[in-house]
């Protein structure tokens, strides 16, 4: 089967969006993953019209902050970019984990809190009929096979994003991942490196690449794993690294142009 294919905008600054999402349309992307700020984005009924002109739904927003943190303000801020997304008519609301403690190592008692953290978040945003996203992430506090384990055990209304490249640089077979948290699985980033390394201190450090351009990452088997578990929702490709002077808006759609070709070449 084939899959609604989204963008993601992670890079775009301030862009002229309606501009911006004309060119991702004319390479032939479905949908977009939006970063923006609110007050640079505007009003739910202005995104709904941009999104109508342009034929360029947005998929999924991310949140700005993590329900890693207890933070007052940083919560308040996040239920106001739920409510956006949720009557412009989001798929979903990503979020990430945010920074390991600076002076010890992360235990299973952070992982579980941190968990805690989405639900309550996923309780808010079920109330408007939105589901939450948990994107994984080399290098923030989930870090490993064990503790993504352990926070998954600890969801039940937040649910997952799989970004395939995160979960192979954890040395997790992305078919078997998408299969085994298939249940909660309701959004896929596509992510690709040209090589890649680990730093003594265990960070991870890929350099980023267009979606097939690498080697390592099998895209095919991916898709395939997709088939297999009948998923229906937003598959979305991260761009490479970035080009200098290359990368607004308009020229990071024209160079999409090749991440496109090849997953629709391939049955995407």
């Amino acid at each position: 089967m084939s899959y609604k294919l989204g963008y993601c905008t992670l890079r775009w600054k301030n862009p002229d969006l309606e501009a911006g999402l004309e060119a991702l349309a004319a390479v032939g992307w479905d949908g977009w993953e939006g970063r923006l700020p609110l007050n640079w984005m505007g009003t739910p009924s202005r995104i709904k019209r941009i999104c109508d002109n342009t034929g360029m739904p947005l998929a999924v927003l991310t949140a700005n902050g993590t329900p890693d943190s207890r933070d007052p303000e940083n919560i308040e801020s996040n239920k106001r970019r739920m409510d956006f997304a949720a009557e412009v008519g989001c798929d979903a609301f990503m979020y990430m984990n945010g920074r390991k403690p600076d002076d010890r190592a992360v235990t299973d008692d952070d992982v579980k809190a941190a968990a805690e953290g989405a639900e309550m978040w996923a309780e808010y945003a079920g109330q408007m009929g939105l589901e939450l996203s948990y994107h994984i992430h080399t290098n923030l506090l989930v870090d490993s096979i064990e503790h993504w384990k352990l926070y998954m055990a600890n969801l039940d209304k937040a649910k997952l994003c799989i970004d395939v490249s995160h979960a192979q640089l954890w040395g997790y077979d992305p078919v078997d991942s998408l299969k085994d948290f298939a249940s909660q699985l309701n959004y896929v980033h596509l992510q690709d490196w040209a090589s890649t390394s680990r730093r003594e201190d265990g960070f991870y450090d890929p350099v980023w690449t267009q979606v097939g351009l690498g080697k390592d990452i099998d895209f095919v088997a991916i898709k395939g794993a997709l088939d297999d578990i009948g998923f229906d929702r937003w598959v979305t490709a991260c761009p490479g690294q970035p080009l200098p002077g290359g990368d607004d808006p308009i020229s990071e759609a024209k160079r999409s142009a090749g991440m496109i070709a090849f997953l629709k070449g391939i049955g995407y």
